[in-house]
């Protein structure tokens, strides 16, 4: 079930949301893992990249929710250069420096210790 992007504007962090969709999500007793996909927002010009799928996934911690622990598992779109056949992907700084964790919750982590 897509996730609505008004909701999704509430709980996913603002350096993701414009670029990536909630694919599924899975709600477990401790946990709940959101899987979010790139959107098709081909790099500089659409017309000399072909679309080749998904890169594996990068999981990175979020806020929790309702007491749940809250796992983004990102992918992103690969791109074939027609030209050249090269593979190439957007680039998006989701996590804080060194972390698995969004920018956002890692500076309440900081403050709080």
């Amino acid at each position: 079930m897509p996730l609505d992007y008004d909701l999704a504007s509430l709980i996913l962090p603002m350096e993701i949301l414009p670029y990536f969709e909630v694919a599924h999500i899975v709600k477990q007793e401790e946990r709940i893992d959101l899987y979010l996909d790139e959107r098709n927002h081909p790099p500089k010009h659409p017309n000399t990249y072909l679309s080749k799928g998904f890169t594996d996934e990068r999981i990175i911690q979020d806020f929790p929710l309702r007491g749940k622990a809250v796992f983004l598992h990102v992918r992103k779109r690969k791109w074939q250069k027609r030209e050249t056949g090269h593979i190439v992907t957007n680039s998006y700084d989701l996590t804080h420096q060194g972390t698995h964790l969004t920018y956002e919750f890692a500076s309440f982590l900081k403050a709080t210790h």
